[in-house]
């Protein structure tokens, strides 16, 4: 393992300490460890009952976001395939508010399944979209299929809300992106697909590998291209539904995260699938406790702080991209 994964590693349970700590109110180690052993009062109650389910929540969707993004960039060869930029999101939300406001869903069970089913079904749009010109996928259109796709639904989530003046604030809180106030009951639906795609995406690395060469490459080494590309693919859409099932929209951490193992020194997907889980884990926390802060005693939404960070590794990649191909 190298110095940076080392120090990746040893960094994730100080944020999930600090996030256990920082907030409107500061609580010493001490403090947290005597809340964690079940001590009584209002102190330890709000590190039991609010930090510590937000933190777990962060680890995981974190996580899950991170792995979404490297399976679509393996899939697509492509260095800006990511859930939020790509329409995946989106569709997983639109979804979301389509069986809330008009089926009147309103259980955790209902809200994941549509979640993943929507993910899935913007997964293929959008792929669909960018194929239309071509059987390669060039960034520049994959990166315009999703915006387009994603601009659509989203307008169509905002049309359906607006018409649902009931259900308006709920549906616009879930929407903004955050680990607080999250009900946790939806993670026995959400964190079992999530735990056996991780396990899958482990025990497939070699595929995962070999998706990332040509075509003609992958078929001469025996991997089935298509079938494969569609696994991986709809696996990374399920994560992605799941995620957005547990803590709404939040996008460019599964943009970053890859990004971020390969700088820490992975180069095969044995060591990437894992550390970029790392890498997503650590980001929702940094961003989670930069939210508590940027506005306080207001949060800001998830969605704007990666954005902050998101924003200028996008540009930097589509720049490096265009010097490689000029």
């Amino acid at each position: 393992m190298t110095r940076p994964a080392l120090l990746l590693l040893a960094l994730l349970p100080l944020l999930a300490l600090a996030s256990l700590q920082l907030g409107l109110t500061i609580y010493g180690p001490g403090e947290v460890w005597a809340a964690l052993r079940g001590a009584e009062g209002q102190d330890a109650l709000i590190i039991r009952t609010l930090r510590l389910p937000r933190t777990v929540l962060a680890l995981l969707v974190g996580a899950a976001l991170g792995l979404c993004g490297l399976l679509m960039q393996s899939a697509t060869r492509n260095p800006i395939a990511e859930p939020g930029l790509l329409g995946v999101n989106a569709g997983a939300a639109l979804a979301v508010v389509l069986g809330v406001s008009l089926l009147g869903l309103d259980g955790i069970a209902a809200m994941t399944l549509m979640a993943a089913a929507g993910a899935v079904a913007a997964t293929v749009l959008v792929f669909g979209l960018a194929l239309a010109g071509g059987p390669n996928l060039p960034p520049a259109h994959l990166l315009l299929a999703g915006v387009t796709l994603s601009a659509l639904l989203w307008s169509g989530t905002q049309v359906v809300i607006l018409l649902d003046e009931a259900a308006m604030e709920e549906l616009l809180f879930w929407l903004s992106g955050a680990f607080a106030d999250r009900p946790l009951a939806a993670l026995p639906w959400a964190l079992p697909p999530m735990a056996a795609i991780a396990v899958l995406a482990l025990l497939a690395t070699r595929r995962l590998d070999v998706l990332r060469t040509d075509d003609g490459t992958a078929e001469a080494l025996g991997v089935p291209v298509r079938a494969s590309r569609l696994a991986a693919l709809v696996a990374a859409a399920l994560l992605a539904g799941c995620a957005v099932a547990l803590a709404g929209p939040i996008a460019f951490l599964g943009l970053v995260a890859p990004h971020l193992a390969q700088l820490a020194g992975a180069r095969d997907h044995r060591a990437l699938v894992p550390l970029t889980m790392l890498c997503g884990a650590v980001l929702a926390l940094v961003a989670d406790i930069a939210a508590r802060h940027l506005i306080a005693p207001s949060e800001a939404p998830i969605s704007a702080v990666t954005a902050l960070a998101g924003a200028p590794v996008l540009l930097a990649l589509l720049r490096r991209r265009r010097l490689g191909t000029a």
